[in-house]
């Protein structure tokens, strides 16, 4: 019997939001909000003890990266509107079907090429000069394309999701660099080594425009995801974990396993080990405990929360914001489109409060976020100073101990 599948949250739009403050609906405004949010003195309401209470943490999502030429799920033009077919396979399809296997790696393989190349935008480059204000503190993310690490490795970043630039395997959760698997697949799949190939050449993956690459037959995702309507997805081969199959593992209940693969290293059905899957939490799998201490952690060490590009539509990312807001942090969302529960993270706000104790802005991350580090810096911050009238005592030195869990 099919196990019964997941609901995929908030799949339809979400209520428009209330900008906070009013004159947030404009660009200007909502650089005058962000700055007097991020450069408050610590807010009485916040509850316990906190280990910086002067510092942000940032939790960001898919939005954020739609600049860099990714798709996202929920925006505007985001795969959950575009293709109202689009499922993401499920963590048990992947662990039981072999055809669902194949289906997923082709898919990957054909999209890893466009993640692989795209780099950071604006937006990744700007939280890296916050952080060097000594502003933000940590960084919690949502999204599995590793640009925060690349463009601000120096503020330590929990990648709530995990991550593309890796395979891990799901019997000795050894990991393997993609490139090398890439590689491999390459090898296995000349047939569809040689598309991809000309994929490229045509242009299909190459354009960061995603109508353009929906013109020529091609559905990208925001996971590295490329579809093709009737693709032959079954003739796809994957490896097997190289190191189950030098030396196969013996279970906990103290079975031998066995990893047989064909004649060019293959993953063969008749093996019970070996199995390889991107570093990443599949829809349906588990958050470890490490890894959601490790966000609460960061909730808890800061003094305000800035969410951008994120519904927060997913229960992961959803109740850090609620801890926060539970917590009395102030909250700042800078988003396109609504965002999951959105109202009770703005209740009993001051009506004369200009940004200090909470924000709401709709504009693109890449655009506003770069004038909001010129603004500071206009205001004298640079690199964890600030002006001595601005300035609580001890200054707003990056105090930052927490420990990125993943990379």
């Amino acid at each position: 019997m099919n196990k019964p599948l997941l609901r995929i949250p908030y799949t339809g739009p979400l209520p428009a939001p209330r900008i906070i403050p009013r004159n947030a609906n404009t660009a200007p405004g909502a650089v005058a909000a962000l700055s007097k949010f991020l450069t408050a003195p610590p807010a009485k309401t916040l509850n316990g003890t906190v280990l910086d209470p002067k510092s942000t943490v940032i939790l960001s999502g898919a939005g954020i990266s739609v600049a860099s030429g990714l798709a996202d799920y929920r925006g505007k033009n985001g795969t959950y509107r575009v293709n109202k077919t689009y499922r993401p396979i499920y963590y048990h399809e992947f662990l039981e079907n072999h055809e669902a296997r194949k289906r997923y790696w082709a898919r990957s393989f054909l999209g890893w090429t466009n993640l692989h190349k795209a780099r950071p935008n604006p937006a990744h480059w700007a939280i890296k000069h916050l952080g060097e204000m000594g502003l933000v503190r940590t960084v919690v993310t949502q999204n599995v394309d590793s640009f925060h690490s690349i463009a601000h490795p120096e503020i330590p970043t929990l990648e709530l999701h995990g991550y593309l630039r890796a395979l891990t395997c799901t019997t000795c959760h050894n990991d393997l660099p993609r490139e090398n698997f890439q590689e491999t697949l390459s090898r296995l799949n000349p047939a569809w080594a040689a598309f991809l190939k000309e994929a490229i050449a045509s242009g299909a993956l190459d354009t960061e425009n995603l109508d353009e690459r929906r013109a020529r037959g091609m559905k990208t995702n925001p996971d590295g995801d490329v579809d093709l309507p009737d693709a032959p997805y079954s003739t796809f081969r994957y490896p097997a974990c190289p190191t189950c199959l030098v030396k196969p593992p013996i279970t906990a209940n103290g079975i031998q396993t066995v990893i047989e693969v064909d004649q060019d290293g293959a993953w063969k059905p008749s093996s019970t080990a070996g199995v390889l899957k991107p570093a990443v939490i599949m829809f349906g799998e588990s958050i470890s405990s490490t890894v959601k201490e490790a966000a609460e952690d960061a909730i808890d060490s800061s003094g305000r929360l800035l969410v951008i590009g994120t519904s927060l539509a997913t229960y992961s990312a959803w109740r850090l914001a609620r801890r926060a807001k539970e917590r009395g942090m102030p909250i700042g969302i800078l988003n396109l489109g609504g965002v999951r529960g959105e109202e009770m993270f703005f209740e009993s706000l001051p009506s004369n409060q200009q940004g200090e104790a909470g924000v709401r802005a709709e504009m693109a991350a890449d655009k506003l976020l770069p004038d909001l580090v010129a603004q500071l810096r206009r205001l004298g911050f640079e690199r964890s100073s600030m002006p001595d009238a601005a300035a609580p005592e001890g200054g707003y030195i990056n105090s930052a101990v927490f420990k990125d869990m993943l990379s």
